[in-house]
C-alpha cells in the first residue's frame, strides 16, 4: 500500500509540474495572454489611424474644402483676389 501511495504521489506531482511549467501550461498561458493584450492595443491604435485616413480620403474624394484647406496650410497658397498678411512678432525682428 505504501508503494501505491508513493506512485500516486509521484504521478500527481508530475501532473502538477506539467500543468504549471510544461508546454502549454499555466505559465505559457499567462505569457500568451499578456502578449495578446499588447497586440490588441497595437491593433486598436492602427485601426484608429486607418479610420482617420479613410475619413480623410473620403473628404478628398467628395469635397473641394479639404483640398483647399490642404493647399492653404501645407503649400501656402491663396485664392485670386485675396491678400496675404504675415504678422511678425517683436521677438523675430
Amino acid at each position: 500500500m505504501r508503494i501505491f501511495t508513493l506512485v500516486l504521489l509521484v504521478v500527481f506531482s508530475w501532473l502538477q509540474y506539467t500543468l504549471w511549467f510544461g508546454k502549454n501550461g499555466i505559465v505559457d498561458f499567462n505569457q500568451v495572454e499578456s502578449e495578446i493584450q499588447v497586440q490588441q492595443q497595437v491593433n486598436q491604435n492602427l485601426q484608429t489611424r486607418n479610420n482617420e485616413m479613410f475619413a480623410e480620403i473620403d473628404d478628398l474624394r467628395q469635397g473641394l474644402d479639404a483640398i483647399e484647406e490642404r493647399a492653404r496650410h501645407e503649400l501656402g497658397m491663396i485664392q485670386d483676389g485675396e491678400t496675404f498678411y504675415r504678422i511678425i512678432g517683436e521677438d523675430n525682428q
